[in-house]
């Protein structure tokens, strides 16, 4: 049995894959576990101190007991700090935060349910709310890039992109169009907010904060730097509510991009491995695809016009 091309580059990707894993966990190791190793030895001796200090009325398996309960608790996001003395988890802006992390699928992983109908409610919610919210940022993606092909058509008046002052450089028209796009998501939702989450959390240096919004914003959700978690944050509600549409409207802008980049095709590597490619050289696939129903009948808008617009943008580019 003969293997299609896209199938052999399928077989060369996953392989590329593992290795890119397998590359990223050896640096990752390198790199953190003589840090971890470190903070463990400082550990050890605290402990041994402390309990040189308590020995007449604490034993090592009391401390174990003690340490445990404290580490599920935080485990669970119920902080043990200042004698307990903090604002719930579940108050209405904290609770906005986390229905917004669980629906856009970064899912920190800080706080989550306690109780067993919490569990329950949290999976139907995003049964239903996940689908919701995806078909949501890609009705307005759609939208946006309408925006975007305008911008296109306007670099297309500049004399700079022509040749001769008569023959148009695609190429460098359509760089230039996606490195503005680049710029302006870099910008407005990463090196802005970074500069306003860093002054805003103390503990919190410019890279530290650039790390946060590029976890969040491209969904890896680790929970290592959550914003407003200080419990003498002022206006925590509302800092915690408007961190959530950042995380909306950043989430949305990113796939903008990324919906730009695609339509260069030089840069859209899924193409090479769709079975499109063969279809497009195989006659007698060509005629069962021409004899099939089209998907386009299952998925028009009620507003043709503007999806006609935006498909009759798409092409006239590229």
């Amino acid at each position: 049995m003969k293997l299609s091309k896209s199938t052999i580059r399928i077989f060369g990707l996953c392989a590329f894959y593992l290795l890119y894993m397998f590359i990223g966990a050896a640096v990752f190791s390198s790199i953190e576990y003589p840090n971890e190793k470190q903070i463990i030895e400082k550990l050890k001796v605290k402990r041994h101190q402390f309990l040189q200090s308590h020995k007449r009325c604490l034993n090592d398996s009391e401390l174990e007991m003690f340490i445990t309960k404290i580490v599920r608790a935080n485990n669970r996001g119920i902080s043990t700090m200042n004698n307990l003395t903090v604002e719930p988890n579940w108050s209405f802006g904290q609770a906005v935060f986390f229905a917004g992390t669980v629906l856009t699928t970064i899912g920190y992983g800080h706080v989550s349910p306690l109780s067993t109908s919490g569990k329950l409610f949290c999976i139907f919610y995003a049964i239903i709310g996940i689908p919701i919210t995806l078909i949501m940022i890609s009705a307005c993606v759609e939208r946006l890039l309408i925006i975007t092909n305008k911008l296109y058509d306007k670099l297309k008046t500049f004399s700079i992109f022509y040749r001769n002052n008569s023959t148009i450089n695609l190429k460098a028209l359509t760089y230039t169009h996606l490195a503005l796009v680049f710029v302006f998501v870099l910008v407005v939702f990463f090196l802005i907010p970074a500069a306003i989450f860093s002054s805003i959390e103390k503990e919190w240096n410019y890279l530290d904060a650039l790390y946060y919004c590029f976890i969040s914003l491209t969904t890896i959700g680790l929970g290592d730097y959550i914003p407003g978690d200080k419990n003498e944050q002022p206006y925590r509600a509302f800092y915690k509510i408007a961190t959530t549409f950042y995380l909306i409207f950043g989430i949305m802008f990113v796939m903008l991009f990324i919906s730009v980049l695609t339509q260069i095709p030089e840069l859209n590597l899924a193409k090479l491995l769709s079975l499109e490619m063969e279809t497009s050289s195989d006659p007698e696939r060509q005629l069962l695809t021409s004899d099939a129903p089209t998907s386009s009948s299952y998925s028009r808008q009620i507003d043709e016009d503007d999806s006609l617009s935006i498909n009759n943008m798409h092409s006239t580019r590229y």
